[in-house]
Order: C-alpha cells, then sequence, then structure tokens
C-alpha cells in the first residue's frame, strides 16, 4: 500500500491543472487518483465529426457524450441497461445473446435492421465488434451513437440497403474488470477494461484454435448472418504519430492475400472512401503499421504479421472480408470514439453502394483451391517499399531511471513528411494442399473445432480400411514456457509413411476441396504455427510407451553389427563424427533400440492422415 499511495502522490507532482480529472458520470466512483501527465501531450483536435455529439439534456444522450469531457465509457450493466431501453423504444433495433461468458455474463449483439428477424438475404450486412480488448472499448461508444442516431435521429436511411450487427463488448467478463491502471500507455476512457479475459486467455489470438467460449460464439454469429464486412475494433500501443485512426487487412496495397478478390475491392472501393470519409470530418486516417524499433521512430515500419490466429488473417484464409482498426491510443477517447462513429457510418454507405461488387469478390474467393499455401509468416529481411509517414516531433533523452536514451514525444506534427521503409511479411513454409485429412474418432475435441469453425467433413458410420499417408515427427520441441494456456509445440521435419489401417467408427473424412480448405490445411499439418499441434494440442504422441533394458539390448546390438555390415558401417561413421556421442554409453544403446521393431510404433507418429 505505501508504495502505490508513494506513486499517486509523486505523480500528483506532474499534474496539472488543464489536465485535471473530468467529473465521473453518475454510476462510477473507482476514477484514477492522478492523471496521466506522463503521456505525450496531444495534439489539439476540433474535428467536424464533434457535430455528432448530443447534449447533456437529450433524452438519448449516451454516458460517453453525457460526461463533461467526453472521457467515459460505462459498465457492462449500464450498457446493457441502456441498449434494453433503445430496444423497447425502436422497431429497428432487436437484442440477441449468443454466448455465455465463463463468469456466467450474456454475451450479445445490438442488430438495426428494417427486415424484422430475418433479414433480406439481398442486403449487405456489417458486422462491427468491439471489445475484443475490453480496456479498447471505443466502438461500443461509437456504436450506441450511431444506432441511436439510426433509430432517432437522421441516420434510419443508412439501413435501406444494409443491415447492422454491432457486438459493443465481446469480452465481458475482462470489461468488468474495469479499473483507472488497466492501460498505462493509452489515453482514455478513465476507467478502463483489462485485456484478457476472466481465464486470463487474449481472445486476439484465437480465431482459429476456437479455444475460448467467447469466440467460439463469435463464430457461431458469423456462420449465422454471413457478415458481408467483419470491422474489428482495437486501440494501439507504441509510437506517437499524427494519424487517429488507423486500420488494414490483408493484401492491402495489391500484396498476397489468400483472398486477392476481397483485397482488390478493399483497395479500390473501401478504403478510398473511408479516408475521404474520415478526413472530411477532421481525423487524420493512416494504414494499420508498427514501428520496428522503440528507440528509434526513424527506424521503419512492419506489417505486424499476417497470422490467422488475428481476425484479419482470419479473415483472409476465411474470405471474409475483415478490417482491423487500431485507433491511436495517444489521441483522446473523444476524438477516437467520434472517428469510429464515421468509420461504421461510411462503411454502411459504402457497403449500400458497392455491396454487390463485394460479394462477387467473396463468391470468388472462395472458389480458389491454391496447390501451394503458404504459411508461417515471418518478416521480411529488406523493406519491401518505403513509405510516406505523417510523424510526431520527439527528442532524445538520457533517463536516470532506465539509464539509457529514451524517446521523448513532443506532441507536435512534424512539418516534415517522414520517408521510412516498409518491412511486410513473408512465408517460411509452403505447404501442399492433399485431397483430404482423416481424423480419429478418439480425437473428437479436433473434429468439434472443426465443425465449429463451420468447416465440411463426412463422419464414419461403419469402420473403413483405407491406405493414407501417416507422418512421423523427426524433430520435434516444446516450448520452455506456457502461451495463452497452451505449451506449444514445433516440428520442421516430417516423414511420411504409407499405412494402411481400419477407422473406426466416428472418424472424419475432411476434404480440402470446399472454401474454408486453406484453414483445414493450416489447422492439420502439423508444421503450421497455427495447427493443433503447434498449439500444444496433440502431444500425446511425444510420450514414447516401453522401453529396453541394457542388458537385453547390447548383445542384440552386438548380433545386429555381426548380421548388417551396412549397419555397422553407419554405426562406425556416427561414433567418428560425434564424439559426445561416443562417449555416451546409454546414447549409443538407444540408438540400436531406435533401429529395432521394438521401439514404439506409434512414437512421434501424427494422428492425422493424409489423403492424396
Amino acid at each position: 500500500m505505501r508504495s502505490i499511495l508513494m506513486f499517486a502522490a509523486v505523480a500528483a507532482l506532474y499534474s496539472s491543472p488543464s489536465m485535471s480529472q473530468s467529473p465521473a458520470a453518475p454510476s462510477v466512483s473507482n476514477t484514477a487518483p492522478w492523471d496521466q501527465a506522463f503521456l505525450p501531450p496531444a495534439p489539439a483536435w476540433d474535428g467536424a465529426s464533434r457535430a455528432l455529439l448530443r447534449d447533456a439534456s437529450d433524452p438519448w444522450v449516451t454516458d460517453f457524450e453525457r460526461d463533461p469531457e467526453h472521457d467515459f465509457s460505462p459498465d457492462y450493466a449500464d450498457t446493457r441497461a441502456w441498449f434494453d431501453r433503445l430496444d423497447a423504444a425502436s422497431d429497428l433495433i432487436r437484442i440477441e445473446q449468443f454466448g455465455v461468458s465463463p463468469e456466467g455474463r450474456p454475451i450479445y449483439a445490438v442488430i438495426a435492421s428494417k427486415d424484422g428477424a430475418t433479414f433480406d438475404p439481398s442486403k449487405p450486412v456489417l458486422l462491427a465488434q468491439a471489445g475484443i480488448h475490453p480496456g479498447e472499448i471505443d466502438g461500443k461508444d461509437a456504436g450506441m451513437m450511431l444506432l441511436r442516431d439510426m433509430a432517432f435521429g437522421d441516420k434510419g436511411g443508412l439501413l435501406d440497403r444494409v443491415n447492422l450487427i454491432l457486438i459493443p463488448i465481446l469480452s465481458v467478463d475482462g470489461h468488468e474488470r474495469a479499473g483507472a491502471y488497466s492501460r498505462p500507455n493509452q489515453r482514455g476512457p478513465r476507467i478502463q477494461g483489462w485485456r484478457n479475459t476472466a481465464t486470463n486467455q487474449n481472445l486476439n489470438r484465437d480465431y482459429v484454435k476456437l479455444d475460448q467460449v467467447e469466440m467460439q460464439a463469435v463464430r457461431g454469429l458469423v456462420l449465422k448472418y454471413r457478415p458481408d464486412l467483419y470491422v474489428d475494433i482495437h486501440v494501439t500501443d507504441g509510437m506517437d504519430y499524427q494519424y487517429d485512426i488507423t486500420y488494414g487487412y490483408n493484401g492491402e496495397d495489391g500484396v498476397w492475400s489468400r483472398s486477392p478478390a476481397i483485397a482488390g475491392w478493399l483497395d479500390a472501393r473501401f478504403k478510398p472512401g473511408i479516408n475521404a470519409a474520415l478526413e472530411a470530418q477532421g481525423h487524420i486516417p493512416g494504414e494499420l503499421v508498427f514501428g520496428l524499433d522503440e528507440s528509434n521512430p526513424r527506424a521503419g515500419l512492419s506489417d505486424g504479421g499476417l497470422g490467422e490466429r488475428f481476425s484479419n488473417g482470419w479473415g483472409s484464409a476465411a474470405h471474409v472480408p475483415a478490417i482491423l482498426i487500431e485507433n491511436h491510443s495517444l489521441k483522446p477517447y473523444e476524438q477516437r470514439v467520434l472517428g469510429t462513429y464515421v468509420f461504421l457510418e461510411e462503411a454502411m454507405t459504402l457497403l449500400a453502394a458497392h455491396g454487390a461488387d463485394l460479394r462477387a469478390a467473396i463468391t470468388a474467393d472462395r472458389a480458389l483451391r491454391p496447390a501451394e499455401i503458404p504459411a508461417n509468416f515471418v518478416p521480411e529481411d529488406q523493406p519491401s517499399t518505403t513509405r510516406a509517414f505523417k510523424g510526431i516531433t520527439y527528442e532524445m533523452y538520457d533517463s536516470p531511471a532506465s539509464g539509457q536514451p529514451v524517446v521523448r514525444w513532443l506532441g507536435q506534427p512534424d512539418p516534415e513528411l517522414w520517408s521510412l521503409p516498409f518491412f511486410g511479411s513473408k512465408p517460411s513454409l509452403i505447404l501442399q494442399r492433399p485431397v483430404a485429412y482423416w481424423i480419429p474418432a478418439y480425437r473428437s475435441d479436433l473434429i468439434e473445432r472443426l465443425k465449429m469453425q463451420g468447416i465440411e467433413m463426412e463422419t464414419l458410420t461403419a469402420p473403413r480400411t483405407v491406405a493414407l499417408d501417416m507422418l512421423r515427427l523427426e524433430d520435434p520441441k516444446l516450448a520452455t514456457r506456457a502461451n495463452e494456456g497452451h505449451v506449444q509445440a514445433s516440428v520442421t521435419t516430417v516423414s511420411v509413411e504409407r499405412r494402411e489401417r481400419t477407422w473406426p467408427v466416428g472418424s472424419v473424412q475432411v476434404p480440402t476441396d470446399q472454401p474454408l480448405g486453406d484453414i483445414v490445411v493450416l489447422l492439420l499439418e502439423p508444421q503450421s504455427s497455427e495447427s493443433f499441434f503447434a498449439w500444444g494440442m496433440v502431444t500425446e504422441v511425444l510420450s514414447r510407451v516401453e522401453y529396453i533394458e541394457p542388458y537385453a539390448i547390447a548383445p542384440l546390438a552386438e548380433a545386429m553389427l555381426a548380421a548388417d555390415p551396412a549397419l555397422k558401417a553407419e554405426f562406425e561413421a556416427k561414433l567418428a563424427a560425434d564424439p559426445v556421442f561416443a562417449a555416451d554409453g546409454n546414447a549409443r544403446l538407444e540408438w540400436f533400440y531406435e533401429r529395432t521393431p521394438f521401439l514404439d510404433d506409434h512414437y512421434r507418429l501424427y494422428p492425422v492422415a493424409r489423403e492424396n
């Protein structure tokens, strides 16, 4: 307690009247004892989108708007109560529960439509998701305003040709682990939710493996409504810059994508319209980028990776147009929320105007069946291009706390347009597409995860004997620490063994000739970094059963040497080349045991088979 009080007292010394804590909304008492004066100053902003705010006296004002400094976001109960009131008052709004959190809270979506309970299939659907990281909750407050304005304002025409589904809070348990100390690198709201769930999981790593009930639920919602555009709303960490609303998608600017037609539509139709709308309302949109070196802001930028565990990577592989928004954490909460409102409104406008073209692109990408599937993306060794970048002025100073130079951002737009090298991503593995995979019935857990993805398969109703390719894991390794509740595994080399076996009732054949075939390959090839094996779900094959005593293997090994000149030559070469091995009697005997039929035949034999 003494250290906390001391920290608050020291922080108060750096507080200024101009940055004093604003009054809390009526239902909140947990306010920060100090303001975040240690953060860099925010550039002045007075965008035209401020006209979207309603006065505190308005009967449909949100808690965010009612707050004098627009730096407040309501808790779960108050948010739900506001939406319930909106639902009761408007025929355009309905609430749908689609899951339950680990702590028992309903996970719900708010749907805006003029179609009633059943959507008109000719209308595009926008799914906007907020609060997968609950501290990054801009989309919830922006969505509340937009839904209100469609129900009781001048935005109802947006629903003539488009339907909207808003998930205001996906990680509802993390949202309620709220406080003033959740996100030290972010400017507002002053009370923020926690990044991880009640089970300490980061949902934004779970799009493919589907570990968590929250992500299983949202995948079910996606399969039910088949949104034409999926917008995943976050807030950044990292470097300072002028942009307040940044966003991106796999395949941006013509680079490689698993969904090239979708990426082309987003490049040609979506991005120009969104950028123009944001700029017209006083915002500065930018492409989603990440700094390479926090101690050198001009070192360059990267795309942050293209992994399928994230929404943008999953969307590309599942052929669901997916936008990842990263609002800038150092911009005031008001500015970020209003920019998100403009983004969502314009996204609906663009879907109304060009939704048919987007659906044609989705259909084209869902028909793709590439023979080779790039995987395991890593940063490029050399920059692929140079990007113009709107930076913020900064200086380096010698920090007595760290004992080394640290960046100090000065809060002023740099009049010089920076030119920074941009490093994209490249695959480090190319996987071949088989005809199908076979999964034994006893791995019903893996089968269920595939079904939750919407993947098609045949379930055996009678035993079937078939010759297939089985994989032997030659060099598996386990991670030294846990990640997202798993001890991960890796393998770089596999050998193929043709085996005939009888697959029992309940086993499944999973064809890759389906729209989600790329995801099938990425999940079931053990070398893939997104696979079930990589997430440590198939480690039972790394345990060897049975062994042989030295008194038994030693005479057997000597007989093997006498009977097989080729084996003897191989053993002698191993002794000559590996002195450590030569000096280790147990290793030498193990070498022979591995070449006998007594060795566990299923050791390192991956249970999922390929059909080629």
